[in-house]
């Protein structure tokens, strides 16, 4: 692996960004809230805060004494949460720069740590087999979840705040309600070594990566298998969301990024544009679930007759969000069909090259 740090933008031919700093493999990184700031953490067992800019300036924070596996900001934006192969769970203080405290009751190596939404706890997850979730005011471990077989490799807050999710060696997704410190739900789905997972912004969806090469969609309100993608060769070691949710990026050990369109929760993205609308036109607030019903509400009323009755609305409704979800499948087909056209190219090119190889050498041979 490279020391690099790799940031690549979105609209077509703007150019990658490539960050020299680290000593050794960046295991870990991500962006600010605000988007202005990036952390990135190393084998180098360094912490570097980064200006996204042509310059590629970074602060560099000591206090690990190992590998550092994981980095993440709250949700303010405020402060830093890394998790090490020296056991401990560290916290920084992204104004200052500067560290804050340790939490160390794990008894091996810290796989990930995670700030809750409102930044009063801290959730991590060990090579101990064990999930944490401590108290940041008292730095205190406040519970224990050891309900894993394995190493636990990956853990994050749902959204809401009130549970959490992790994932490990031994090939299963658990979620638990940290109100009532108990079991929630339990998926075996991948044949392998779960790696890493992230929440849609709904929370209604949880995405999950593992050494099987899968990436796979779960559907949390129905506690069902949704998606199962197929793109990476070999292990795929992350996956995450975008903030708004209409995109998510995986990467693997074949030393390929992927960036995937989101199409199972169109009524999330809708909801959203029509709270923006809602806000700039009369800057009431309203729920998700009512604006977007009221969107849909006004659209019909454009095509539809004033006599047609509300059960007619609500049988074209559902007609409708089934035809959505049938196409979004057909997209996701789609674009797995097409990633496999592409392997299936370089493999030929490959296999091409080494049979002109071949022939090159028996002919040297013969002459």
């Amino acid at each position: 692996m490279d020391s690099c740090l790799m940031i690549w933008s979105m609209k077509p031919q703007m150019r990658a960004y490539r960050f020299v700093g680290h000593k050794d493999a960046v295991m870990c990184v991500q962006f600010s809230p605000s988007g202005h700031l990036v952390a990135s953490g190393s084998r180098d067992k360094t912490v570097r805060l980064w200006i996204p800019s042509l310059k590629g300036e970074s602060t560099v924070f000591k206090a690990h004494t190992a590998t550092v596996r994981s980095v993440s900001f709250s949700s303010d934006g405020q402060s830093i949460v890394t998790a090490s192969d020296d056991k401990t769970v560290k916290v920084w203080t992204v104004h200052r720069q500067k560290f804050l405290f340790s939490l160390s009751q794990h008894i091996n190596w810290v796989r990930c740590a995670r700030f809750s939404p409102d930044g009063r706890l801290i959730v991590s997850s060990s090579d101990d087999k064990t999930v944490k979730l401590w108290d940041k005011t008292s730095r205190e471990c406040i519970h224990s979840f050891c309900e894993h077989a394995g190493f636990v490799n990956h853990v994050d807050f749902h959204p809401s705040g009130t549970c959490i999710a992790a994932a490990g060696t031994d090939s299963t997704v658990k979620l638990w309600d940290v109100r009532m410190n108990r079991l929630l739900q339990h998926y075996q789905v991948h044949s392998s070594v779960v790696n890493s997972l992230s929440f849609h912004p709904s929370g209604n969806y949880l995405v999950t990566a593992s050494n099987d090469s899968t990436l796979k969609i779960l559907d949390l309100l129905e506690g069902r298998l949704l998606y199962t993608l197929h793109g990476h060769q070999g292990p795929a070691t992350c996956v995450a969301f975008s903030r708004s949710g209409d995109l998510f990026a995986s990467g693997g050990s074949d030393e390929q990024v992927m960036v995937w369109k989101t199409n199972f929760d169109a009524d999330y993205g809708d909801a959203l544009k029509t709270q923006k609308s809602c806000s700039t036109v009369d800057g009431s607030h309203h729920t998700g679930q009512s604006e977007m019903d009221s969107g849909i509400h006004h659209k019909k009323t454009k095509t539809q007759d004033s006599g047609r009755n509300h059960e007619q609305q609500e049988v074209e409704a559902s007609l409708a969000n089934t035809l959505e979800h049938i196409m979004g499948q057909l997209d996701v087909l789609t674009q797995t069909v097409s990633i496999l056209e592409q392997r299936l190219t370089l493999t030929e090119d490959k296999l091409k090259e080494c049979l002109e190889n071949q022939q090159k050498i028996i002919q040297n041979k013969t002459n």
